[in-house]
């Protein structure tokens, strides 16, 4: 099996949101297909999932002020929500 390449938990508001729901949003390779991202996941976390929706964010401009080039932002990622089932969870923190 392939190994996911970049996978990344996103903390947003948004995010916190939807743990109430046991959705997870998680930053991926664009290359990634859900199907690979699924088998992944349920094989490290040991967690069964229910759906998976993806989307690509934006791409942000450069930000310019007096003619220099301050800022330029290119998302190279998809997110994936995963919805899990009910009982089971993805540690958002690693325990020591």
């Amino acid at each position: 099996m392939n190994e996911v390449q970049y996978l990344d938990l996103v903390l947003t508001e948004k995010s916190t949101r939807l743990l109430e729901k046991n959705q997870y949003i998680l930053n991926v390779d664009s290359g990634s297909t859900k199907t690979r991202i699924k088998n992944w996941i349920e094989l490290f976390f040991n967690v069964r999932i229910i759906a998976i929706n993806s989307y690509r964010p934006p791409e942000k401009r450069e930000k310019r002020i007096k003619r220099r080039r301050i800022m330029k932002h290119q998302i190279r990622c998809k997110r994936m929500i995963i919805t899990l089932q009910p009982g089971y969870s993805i540690p958002l923190f690693p325990q020591e």
